[in-house]
């Protein structure tokens, strides 16, 4: 009697336990990471491929003495302060993330020493995104590369800091 108490009171304890972590999650965590706090730049890389094969790897912004930040809200709007080591006003506008959470596409205009303004972050993919850091990748990120072709994108590295 005792071993079919044992066994009941076992089967409901692994039913309940499978009833409740069955129950389909309504919190997004990767909207949850990006909004968390402010994204501060580490680095930008620029690199250079011909023939499937890396042929440069530039560090940008190397003697840039500017903070640069880029803030993501949980009402899916964003800022980027001194984009390009140039300083300017907070440059402000909408983020959100493809259907398969691997795309980041905002559509906020930063200047820029290049062309003058730019939409740096309109079609980046998600290279790493954790608690502490996220990478971006901008501009021809194929996974295959036609032969002759020399393809150029840039990696945006930043590190989560605590708001001030």
């Amino acid at each position: 009697m005792r071993i079919k108490l044992f066994l009941l009171f076992l089967f409901c304890l692994v039913f309940i336990g499978m009833v409740t972590n069955s129950c389909k999650k309504d919190k997004d965590y990767i909207q949850t990471l990006f909004s968390g706090g402010q994204w501060q730049l580490a680095s930008i890389m620029r690199v250079h491929i011909l023939n499937n094969a890396t042929f440069q790897t530039d560090t940008l912004n190397t003697e840039c003495n500017q903070t640069q930040i880029f803030l993501f809200n949980t009402d899916n709007t964003c800022s980027y302060t001194n984009f390009d080591c140039v300083t300017q006003p907070k440059a402000i506008g909408k983020w959100s993330l493809s259907s398969n959470k691997l795309i980041l596409m905002a559509d906020m205009i930063c200047q820029d020493t290049l062309t003058g303004s730019s939409k740096p972050f309109s079609n980046s993919r998600i290279m790493n995104l954790g608690q502490y850091s996220l990478v971006l990748r901008t501009g021809q990120y194929n996974t295959y590369y036609p032969a002759g072709d020399t393809v150029v994108y840039t990696d945006y590295s930043f590190v989560r800091v605590k708001a001030q």
